[in-house]
Formats: structure tokens, C-alpha cells, sequence
């Protein structure tokens, strides 16, 4: 087996580099033909998605790592999916919503594409308050991810797009969906057609806004996945200014905003000027638990406009009453439990939970050495750890196989992610500082 000697206590094994598999391409099944086939074309768009969607990657080769090594225990710190139980309040409040629908009293039927009033409102008195956000604005849905794709639905396929790097990856594989982003470049592992604006330790985690081109849609995550970093007012100021400069609208994501530590901005919302340029999408998954259940939102505010001045929220609203018979009613019901004061303060301590496990996380690879680089953490269930020189997918094998510790590598999140790995804070206590304890065996 060939190694890569990074130190006496590191050693990378090239043998066993996991890269994902290629896309199944029309050319792949040339000779592979056998039964019926229709007369209906393969979407020409699907052909230009890279490998599989990353976390799908991820648990494939988890599942080849168990098969390989099936007395293991394997921590999973890689996918970003809650541990801890939803506090009873909620869960309780959700059971009696269901129980009531098999009484002639309590039964419901359709609710509103656009959500339950009663919840829309909460959502904007306890993150919007003072923000000029109102309950009309916002649209209730089955989770941020799937707003996403509802979003890209709505601004079609002849609009520019541009994305931080690295970033969330169904940005772009939505992108790439629709057909906003040309044809990709295997040199630069970049596609054509969509502006990747650099956003890394060496700009401070924000993009370098002049000498960034002028594209008609800006997706924005703060804080960030998968680096952690929360942009600062004064960043965000800078942001809402350049896209009122250029006509573009802002898709700024805001799923984590609830671990936000110091004093960086909890909405896009909070700048001046925002709402004439941005659409905010936010999520119950990461604060309350809610990765199985789905619940999230998304803020079009009336002041945001196309070009000929017809509200985007008009359209935005006719794409939900088409696309979407609305969020499930036990879950709009736990998501009522949680903005009450006392399932709210439930929540904020599983948060300060899962912030616990990212300082020992954080902790951890600090003392490492090694000329490691940690950032993130502190804003954002992710630490985001760089390991100079060398492939984040080696980095990710070779955790994997040696320690059964499953992170994501960089490069899943776009060409900027190369080097590091993200770390999930994601986590029973003690599978964080078991895995503490196998990192420092590793490297000791």
C-alpha cells in the first residue's frame, strides 16, 4: 500500500481513497440496452449533475465501510442530522393534533397552501420581530431544502446565478436542474454558466464583492454550510448594497440562525433595504429537532419586484398553490408547540447542546498540531478543519478506515472545499468525546 507521509503520526493511504462513482450517463447504457425503452428522451440537464448528490455519497460509503468493517463502532459526524429527542411539549402537542383528527370535533382537512395563519404569525413575532416582516409574507413548507427547489421552479431557467464556494450543494444541483448552469469544466470543477464567489479563511469567509460579476440571483447561506462562519452586519450591508446595485435578488439561507452566538445578524432582514432584494428560506430542522418531521419556511416580502414591477410574492404564492397542498397539520401543530415560551426554551437548551459538542470538537483538532487550520464552530453546528496540501477525500478515507469516524470532505461542497473536511457537532455526548479520544490516538 503506497502512503503520503504528512507526518511520523500521519500518513494518508492512497489505496483506499473513496472518490464517488461517475454519473450514469446515456452513453454509459450504449450496450447496456435490454427490454423496452420509450420514445421519451432523458432530461439533457439530469446528464450534467456530477457523481450522486453528496450525503447520498456519504452513506454509501458508510454502508461499504460497515460491510468492510462490521464489528465497528462507527460515529457518525458527517451528515448533518439531529440526536437529541424533540422535548415532550412538542411531541406531545403534535400526538393530541392527531388524536383529534379521529373525533368529528377535530377533524381537518385541506388547510391553507400557504400555511396555518396562527403559525405564520408566530413565526414572525419570534424571529422577525421589529423586522417590518409580516405573517403574509411568509409561506409554511415541508422544509428549506424543498424551497429551494420551489424557488429555482419559480425564476426558470434564463436567470445567472452565483454561489459562495464551498457551499450547500442543492444550490447548485438545483441549478443545474433547471438549466442555469451550462456545461461543466472538468479543469476547473466548475460549470460554466454559474459565478462561484471565493469564500475562505483567506477572505475572512466572505466574498470579495468587487471583483464578484453581476448575476441575477445570489444564493447566501449565513451562517454557513459547511465552513460555520455567520457573516457580520457590516458584510451583509455590503451584500444587500451590491445586489441593489446590479437588480439581483439575494436567496439567503438562514437554517442555522438559531445557534448564533454574538452579534451577527439573525435575518437578512435586519439590514436596511433588504426587502427590496431579498427572499429569506429558514427551517425547523437544525433548532427544533425536525429533520424527520419537515417543517420550514420561506419569507417573500411584498416590496421585492421583477423588473417590470409585478411582485415576486404573487408568483412565489401561485407556485405553492400549484406545487404544494400545504405542511402536514400535526406538524404545523408541533411548530406552534415550539415558538411557545416554554417549548422555545426546550429547543434553546438542545441547542446549547449540540454548540457543547462543537467546542469539544473545535477542542479536539486544535491539539492536534499537525499545521491543521479549525475554523467555525461557534455560530454553527460545523467545525470546518483544513489539512494544507492534502485531498479532503483522503483526509475523509483515511478517518474512515482508521478511526470509523465518518465526516464530509470538502470538495462535496464545491472546488473551495478542497483541503478540508466538515465535522458535524451532531451528537450524543458521548460519541463526541469518544470520537475526541480516537482523532488524538490517531494523531498522538
Amino acid at each position: 500500500m503506497l502512503y503520503c507521509q504528512l507526518s511520523s503520526r500521519f500518513r494518508i493511504p492512497y489505496a483506499v481513497s473513496l472518490q464517488p462513482k461517475t454519473t450514469w450517463t446515456s452513453s454509459n447504457f450504449s450496450n447496456e440496452k435490454s427490454g423496452h425503452c420509450t420514445s421519451v428522451p432523458r432530461n439533457a440537464n439530469m446528464e450534467k449533475l456530477r457523481s450522486g448528490y453528496l450525503f447520498p455519497e456519504i452513506s454509501r460509503h458508510e454502508l461499504e465501510h460497515t460491510q468492510k468493517c462490521p464489528h465497528a463502532r462507527l460515529i457518525r459526524l458527517g451528515i448533518g442530522d439531529t440526536t437529541e429527542p424533540i422535548p415532550e411539549i412538542i411531541t406531545s402537542a403534535m400526538a393530541e393534533h392527531a388524536h383529534a383528527l379521529s373525533t368529528v370535533q377535530g377533524y381537518r382537512g385541506y388547510g391553507a397552501e400557504q400555511g396555518n395563519m396562527a403559525l405564520r404569525r408566530a413565526i414572525a413575532e419570534t424571529f422577525y420581530r421589529d423586522l417590518g416582516v409580516k405573517e403574509n409574507e411568509i409561506f409554511v413548507s415541508d422544509g428549506a431544502q424543498c424551497d429551494i427547489s420551489r424557488l429555482q421552479m419559480l425564476l426558470g431557467s434564463n436567470v445567472s446565478v452565483a454561489v459562495q464556494d464551498p457551499s450547500f450543494p442543492a444550490y447548485i444541483d438545483s441549478s443545474v436542474i433547471v438549466g442555469q448552469a451550462g456545461k461543466f469544466q472538468e479543469e476547473t470543477g466548475k460549470y460554466e454558466n454559474i459565478v462561484y464567489m471565493k469564500y475562505g479563511h483567506d477572505n475572512n469567509f466572505f466574498p470579495d464583492l468587487s471583483t464578484t460579476s453581476r448575476t441575477d440571483i445570489i444564493f447566501f447561506c449565513s451562517p454557513n454550510n459547511p465552513t460555520g462562519y455567520a457573516a457580520s452586519r457590516q458584510q451583509l450591508k455590503q451584500l444587500v448594497e451590491f445586489a441593489k446595485a446590479n437588480g439581483s435578488i439575494i436567496i439567503y439561507d438562514s437554517a442555522y440562525s438559531t445557534y448564533i452566538s454574538d452579534e451577527s445578524p439573525r435575518s437578512i432582514f435586519e439590514i436596511p433595504g433588504a426587502k427590496e432584494v431579498a427572499i429569506e428560506i429558514s427551517s425547523f430542522s437544525k433548532f427544533a429537532g425536525f429533520t424527520g418531521v419537515r417543517l420550514g419556511w420561506t419569507v417573500v416580502p411584498e416590496d421585492l419586484k421583477y423588473s417590470n414591477g409585478f411582485p415576486v410574492m404573487n408568483d412565489y404564492d401561485r407556485i405553492v398553490c400549484t406545487c404544494f397542498n400545504g405542511a402536514s397539520s400535526v406538524v404545523q401543530a408541533g411548530g406552534l408547540a415550539c415558538l411557545s415560551k416554554e417549548g422555545y426554551r426546550a429547543l434553546s437548551r438542545v441547542v446549547d447542546y449540540y454548540r457543547g459538542n462543537a467546542e469539544i470538537i473545535v477542542d479536539t483538532f486544535a491539539s492536534l498540531g499537525l499545521n491543521l487550520k479549525v475554523y467555525g464552530g461557534r455560530n454553527a453546528p460545523y467545525v470546518w478543519v483544513r489539512f494544507p496540501g492534502y485531498s479532503s477525500w483522503d483526509i475523509f478515507s483515511e478517518i474512515l478506515e482508521k478511526t470509523h469516524i465518518v465526516t464530509v470532505p470538502g470538495r462535496g461542497f464545491g472546488p473551495g472545499g478542497e483541503e478540508y473536511i466538515r465535522v458535524s457537532a451532531f451528537g450524543h455526548r458521548e460519541c463526541i468525546l469518544e470520537a475526541s479520544r480516537r482523532l488524538k490516538n490517531l494523531y498522538k
